[in-house]
């Protein structure tokens, strides 16, 4: 099977750069994720207004 390259350099740029420790995950609670979640949702939208000329103006 062709390839595009030689496979004798295969993984020469991953293996160059330096390796960098990961940082550490912070979770939050589902609980406290969830209600930020909707707080998100709820809080960005505006009230649909129901007065027609109200929203048309």
């Amino acid at each position: 099977m062709p390839s595009h390259g030689s496979l004798t350099k295969a993984g020469k740029v991953r293996n160059q750069t330096p390796k960098i420790p990961p940082k550490g995950k912070h979770k939050e609670f589902p609980r406290l994720r969830n209600r930020l979640e909707f707080k998100r949702r709820t809080a960005s939208k505006p009230q649909a207004s129901f007065n027609r000329r109200q929203a048309a103006s």
